[in-house]
């Protein structure tokens, strides 16, 4: 039986690339859905993400019971998730993108302005860069992936972090916990490097 893939749609992620993705890396059963029920009832979850911490944060929060249906699926049900670049910020604490917004709070942490060390570096970081592993993670393996954000998740417990990059100093490329995972970079734009990730997101059981 092949897994049901929830990818949310809540009017703040790079819907069809990311399904399009996930379907070449081999998912066959991908339900794109704004419903908290259909969400809870996928055996994986997808969270995509673009634009600002704080809309993205309250498109999702909009939608009636969905935040719940999240926290039921992920914390409660402990089913594989993925959050994408900001779908991956919303997993903080909180964000500090025009004022400071609360997130979903499951990775302790803040997501702020990059600062690189080298002023000659320009914000938003975009571009192909390196994925360092932080630590021995099934999902995570050195490799160049695809970037473009101007904010970057810090996570409070060093064990959350799963990979960096550089741009001016160390970036949040990945962080995880339990079931969790979250990456900055797009898997959809980051070609072979990003299917295979996405191939092994799909076989993992954590």
């Amino acid at each position: 039986m092949t897994d049901r893939v929830a990818l949310i749609d809540y009017g703040a992620g790079n819907l069809r690339s990311v399904e399009n993705a996930l379907r070449a890396a081999g998912a066959e059963d991908i339900d794109v859905t704004a419903d908290p029920a259909a969400l809870l009832a996928a055996d994986r979850i997808v969270l995509p993400g673009v634009g600002a911490f704080a809309n993205c944060m309250g498109a999702l929060s909009a939608i009636p019971g969905m935040v719940d249906a999240l926290n039921e699926a992920v914390l409660a049900d402990a089913k594989p998730f993925l959050g994408i670049c900001v779908g991956m910020q919303l997993m903080a604490d909180f964000g500090e993108e025009f004022g400071i917004h609360k997130g979903l709070g499951w990775i302790g942490g803040s997501v702020a302005l990059l600062q690189p060390r080298d002023t000659a570096l320009k914000v938003p970081h975009m571009g192909w860069n390196d994925v360092t592993p932080a630590q021995e993670h099934p999902l995570i393996v050195p490799g160049e992936a695809y970037f473009l954000h101007s904010f970057a998740f810090s996570p409070a417990d060093p064990a959350d972090l799963l990979a960096a990059t550089d741009h001016g100093g160390p970036v949040t490329a990945a962080i995880g916990r339990h079931n969790m995972i979250g990456v900055q970079f797009h898997p959809e734009k980051s070609q072979a490097y990003g299917l295979a990730f996405l191939a092994r997101f799909l076989d993992w059981r954590p």
